[in-house]
């Protein structure tokens, strides 16, 4: 019984061994299907024809506007600070020569009077010596005696050509008593601070009716007639704008533009921005007033650029190669950057004619076949893979 048992098991295996190997057989009498290459997808490139031609080529910026002219009010006298022409307060306009504020100044004021008084008693006193040993100074000595006033600045000493007469109103101490009354006049002047121009107050450090030391900061005041733009430009192109150049200043909160000219351009690079400031006057008109503070938006035409070719900035790669097409093959040139805009660049280098790629591409390296948008396909490869 066992033996036929191992009978049965050899016999099966042998059936399944012959029927792998007949199989096997049977698969390699089968002839191979061919094989269909890949498509192969065509490149195509936007590129245009070098041409090289004197382009002006515009610089753009955004400034800050602030005042041309900020001053801080110190005092020059002491005592209590009264009411000038407009209220001592933060944001207070007011005009060129109003008085923005007084120091107490009564007793400087009933000084300089007395002062004064003593002045015109000694001039009384000379008048009868001038008159017998100089007649001929006389009458312009009456006339300077009767010219001065209590409340007016003094007027100005008589000329006098003879040198007795200047021994004399020197040994009389006149010219030193002129001279002090002078002094006492200008200390007093000081008392009044008025505005040097039209502005505004931006910061006020001391009210109305509180007392000021000689040196004591009262207020900060700017000019609102005279503002600029100051703009900060990359130092490449900061060398391309000149004094003079006419610029279109535009508020993009406010979509208005004012135009003035570039009055200055700084010599030095700030730190924090590796830039050049470039000053743009603003020529101010009732209409449409300007505020320090403002941030506008600076076009500037820049200076004419020659025998350069434009082309898109994203062309370029590693900061001076891009792209060209010589018989259907990319081909990697160096070229001289002229100048960077923030969209364009101006280039030179390739000789004219070639054809220069001016779009980004990717996964594409030397030598790789191409066409040309435009030139290769007069459907302009609408249907065409691009780079």
């Amino acid at each position: 019984m066992d033996k036929r048992k191992w009978i049965i098991i050899a016999g099966f295996l042998g059936i399944l061994s012959f029927s792998f190997i007949l199989m096997r057989y049977l698969f390699t009498l089968k002839p191979e299907l061919p094989t269909r290459p890949p498509p192969v997808s065509e490149r195509w490139v936007m590129a245009e024809p070098i041409r090289y031609s004197e382009i002006l080529s515009p610089i753009t910026g955004k400034g800050r506007v602030h005042s041309t002219a900020e001053v801080e009010v110190i005092a020059e006298a002491s005592g209590r600070i009264e009411p000038g022409d407009q209220p001592l307060k933060k944001g207070q306009t007011f005009q060129k020569g109003q008085a923005l504020l007084t120091i107490y100044r009564d007793e400087a004021e009933l000084a300089l009077k007395a002062q004064k008084s003593q002045f015109l008693n000694r001039v009384a006193v000379l008048l009868p010596d001038i008159q017998v040993d100089y007649p001929e100074y006389y009458g312009t000595f009456l006339e300077f005696f009767g010219a001065i006033r209590l409340d007016a600045p003094l007027p100005g000493l008589p000329e006098v050509d003879r040198e007795p007469l200047r021994i004399f109103l020197a040994s009389r101490n006149f010219l030193s008593d002129y001279f002090a009354v002078q002094q006492s006049e200008l200390r007093l002047s000081r008392h009044t601070i008025r505005a040097p121009f039209q502005g505004v107050y931006t910061d006020v450090f001391l009210e109305t009716g509180a007392y000021a030391n000689t040196g004591s900061r009262i207020a900060r005041i700017i000019a609102t007639d005279a503002l600029e733009v100051e703009v900060p430009i990359e130092t490449a192109n900061a060398r391309w704008i000149r004094i003079g150049d006419p610029v279109v200043l535009v508020s993009e909160a406010r979509e208005i533009e004012w135009r003035g000219p570039v009055t200055r351009v700084s010599h030095f690079v700030e730190d924090a921005t590796q830039s050049r400031s470039v000053f743009v006057r603003v020529p101010l008109t009732g209409q449409n007033p300007l505020f320090s503070g403002e941030f506008l938006l600076a076009r500037f035409e820049g200076t004419p650029v020659k025998d350069v070719m434009q082309i898109p900035r994203n062309a370029l790669f590693n900061y001076n190669q891009v792209f060209l097409v010589l018989d259907g093959l990319l081909q990697i040139r160096t070229v001289d950057v002229v100048r960077l805009t923030e969209n364009t660049a101006l280039i030179k280098g390739p000789e004219p004619e070639m054809y220069v790629v001016t779009q980004p591409l990717i996964n594409v390296s030397e030598n790789s076949p191409v066409k040309i948008r435009g030139v290769d396909s007069p459907a302009h490869g609408l249907k065409q893979s691009d780079g």
